[in-house]
């Protein structure tokens, strides 16, 4: 397809010269406007519920032009939305179980607190009965009877505070059972969510969106037919600002730079030309031979190099594939 835009570039250089043979103004290059042309394609696979452009439609950056069916999806999202809750009700509590041990540990702490008390008041009546004893006022045996009581009272509260660590133990116990648990269970929350963050994603995709500002210039699918991911939907280009792709010899590469301002001339209609500015911004690194068959033998050992010449175009007199000439050195014809 390139080789066939080089003979044809080559030929409207040609008439060009012999154009200016005969009078007309002598153009430095020439060639054909093109654009930056994109290609929307779908993001989705389904059936094209709407698609609302037109060829020739201006479409702003952003705007919804369509929607693809992704109801599917939308089933498959509330199933994994419904998976989730019901990992949730298989979690176990442990709140129940840890209450009523906590209530357990709290009778012993009050036990404890009150064997502690009496305590408190059994050796206060032990160091009182020693000193009447040493006096005979008491008699040994009332002695060894309160010093017995002591005994059992010391043991009662050693065997409580025993069962409040065992009751603690057991509350660790049943938190990290349960922990463990639901662990396992939950385990499977978090696949879950990532596979509904991808079908949301994919039902957004589902959402025709104008990516670029421009021109529709060409329409490929339309409402109710079947699209599927990647295929092309309708093709755009900013037609603001075209370019206008020209060929020059390798001696005249040594006239033109990246930036520089150059003449841009297209037919008026009149027989005349209109006359507008670019800049070049692109020049190409590679040349490439001049096809033969419209050449001299001498010309055919020149090379030729191509450039893009960038032409604003608010009024839209350019259009996609209109012929146009440069102009940058001496006038001649």
């Amino acid at each position: 397809m390139e080789k066939i835009r080089y003979f044809v570039w080559a030929a409207v250089a040609a008439i060009s010269l012999a154009g200016c043979a005969g009078g007309e103004e002598k153009m430095d290059a020439n060639g054909s406007f093109e654009a930056e042309e994109r290609v929307i394609s779908a993001e989705a696979t389904g059936k094209i519920l709407r698609l609302d452009i037109e060829e020739g439609q201006l479409l702003q950056a952003g705007a919804a032009v369509g929607q693809i069916d992704v109801d599917n999806l939308k089933l498959q999202a509330g199933q994994v939305s419904a998976s989730m809750e019901a990992l949730h009700k298989k979690t176990n509590d442990a709140g129940p179980q840890v209450a009523v041990l906590e209530a357990q540990l709290a009778a012993h702490s009050r036990q404890m607190a009150s064997l502690s008390k009496q305590l408190e008041v059994v050796d206060k009546e032990v160091a009182r009965f020693k000193t009447l004893v040493a006096s005979d006022a008491a008699t040994q045996k009332q002695l060894d009877d309160l010093t017995g009581q002591r005994a059992v009272l010391e043991k009662q509260f050693s065997a409580a505070e025993s069962q409040a660590e065992v009751i603690k133990a057991q509350i660790r116990a049943a938190k990290a059972g349960v922990q463990t648990q639901n662990t396992g269970i939950l385990s499977e929350e978090l696949p879950a969510q990532k596979r509904l963050e991808i079908i949301e994603k994919q039902i957004r995709d589902g959402a025709v969106l104008n990516q670029y500002a421009g021109t529709v210039l060409a329409q490929y699918a339309r409402e109710g037919e079947f699209t599927a991911i990647g295929k092309p939907l309708y093709k755009i280009a900013d037609l603001s600002e075209v370019y206008l792709r020209a060929y020059i010899t390798g001696d005249q590469l040594p006239q033109v730079k990246l930036g520089q301002e150059v003449k841009v001339l297209t037919d008026d209609g009149q027989g005349g030309y209109h006359e507008t500015s670019g800049t070049i911004t692109w020049i190409s690194d590679r040349a490439e031979f001049t096809p033969k068959t419209i050449q001299t033998k001498a010309e055919r050992a020149n090379m030729v190099y191509a450039i893009k010449v960038k032409v604003k175009n608010e009024d839209g007199r350019y259009k996609i594939g209109m012929y146009g000439g440069l102009k940058w050195g001496a006038q001649g014809g």
